[in-house]
């Protein structure tokens, strides 16, 4: 992926910020578990510590640029930078007590890590809209929360009732090759597909 430090707005970081932040919340096991657990004070910090992870893995910024943009201290989100996301993930799964980590930053860090391998697409609905692809925003509407790699019958049962360009899913879903290993691989075997 081509790394771009000077992005046109910075809603570019609010969108990837976002979807690590949801990823993480289903890493923790999601809303309810953190009310269970009462730890609903992490969803500030995760957000938080979702920018941090993605300024810092994303753009050329400084400790200092990023801790200034975001209106924290350097000190955070060295915090943030230094988080072992084995050991959170240790923490979170039960199999030790206590991480002497920024928990929220080893989250973060796990779900961005997430994200990324599972091909995420890094692109606004609005300029998927203007590229004339809104066919691939209903298509990762209905995938969302699959398991990957994808199978034939598990596309076919999201995508069932849909048409993509005058061409019934499962036409499509003829030719392509399963299992499908990302979104972002689905996607393209649509497109070369259509």
């Amino acid at each position: 992926m081509e790394i771009i430090d000077k992005p046109t707005s910075y809603m570019d970081y609010d969108y990837l910020a976002k979807r690590v932040f949801e990823e993480g919340i289903e890493i923790v096991g999601g809303i309810k578990k953190l009310v269970e657990y009462r730890n609903l004070t992490w969803l500030p910090s995760l957000a938080e510590a979702a920018y941090v992870v993605v300024l810092s893995n994303e753009t050329t910024k400084t400790i200092k640029e990023i801790a200034e943009f975001l209106g924290i201290t350097e000190q955070t989100v060295k915090q943030i930078m230094r988080a072992d996301p084995e050991a959170v993930k240790k923490y979170l799964e039960g199999e030790i007590e206590k991480v002497d980590y920024h928990k929220a930053g080893g989250i973060a860090k796990l779900a961005y890590e997430k994200v990324k391998n599972e091909g995420g697409i890094f692109i606004k609905r609005e300029e998927m809209e203007s590229l004339g692809v809104e066919w691939a925003i209903k298509v990762l509407e209905r995938i969302r929360g699959a398991d990957f790699p994808l199978n034939k019958e598990e596309f076919l049962t999201r995508l069932t009732g849909v048409s993509i360009k005058g061409k019934p899913v499962s036409e499509i879903a003829e030719k392509i090759q399963f299992p499908v290993k990302s979104p972002a691989e689905l996607l393209h075997q649509i497109k070369i597909n259509l």
